[in-house]
């Protein structure tokens, strides 16, 4: 995983509960990085995931919920990186359809090996998108939360049900959007 996903992770702990939290983070997990991280650099999924399930017992959230407010906090900092992509897309759905075409494909020139989910968008009618999300890591709740950061992003109410899911055995996540 690029250590861009790591410093926003370390971002948001300091954040929203405090540097004695990330350290006391980093001294539960002791990840081989020491907890330096570089935005281009890879490091272990696996480093992250301990990450996660360590801070879930520190702040009594649970692991989908900590990580789909993960994923509202990164793409606020995504976002601030790289404003381009929200300024190009008019308005939510179309910035929803674009990940995979186009921001994906930006991803990839700049990053080595991103491993990035893919993303297949069909809307269904004006105010209805179906999202069907496929990713060896089984980060749809990181999803939801950056579905969640684009939203408030636009300034648009949305309703998310979660109808297929790779956590309960399927080959793939199944995520409808509805506007208001």
């Amino acid at each position: 995983m690029k250590g861009v996903v790591f410093i926003a992770f370390n971002q948001m702990v300091e954040d929203q509960s405090g540097i004695d939290t990330w350290e006391r983070l980093l001294e539960t997990v002791t990840p081989l990085s020491g907890g330096v991280y570089t935005s281009v650099e890879n490091y272990p999924d696996s480093e992250l995931f301990s990450m996660v399930e360590a801070l879930s017992k520190i702040v009594g959230i649970p692991i989908p919920t900590l990580i789909e407010q993960f994923g509202a906090y990164m793409f606020g900092v995504l976002n601030k990186k790289y404003p381009l992509f929200s300024k190009q897309q008019k308005d939510f759905f179309s910035f929803i359809k674009s990940i995979d075409g186009v921001i994906h494909q930006e991803v990839k020139k700049l990053y080595d090996n991103p491993n990035l989910p893919n993303l297949d968008c069909k809307e269904i009618d004006p105010n209805t998108l179906a999202v069907t999300y496929r990713s060896p890591r089984k980060l749809c709740f990181l999803a939801e939360g950056l579905i969640r950061g684009a939203a408030k992003h636009y300034q648009v109410n949305y309703s998310l049900s979660h109808d297929l899911c790779m956590h309960d055995g399927h080959d793939r996540c199944l995520l409808m959007l509805t506007t208001e």
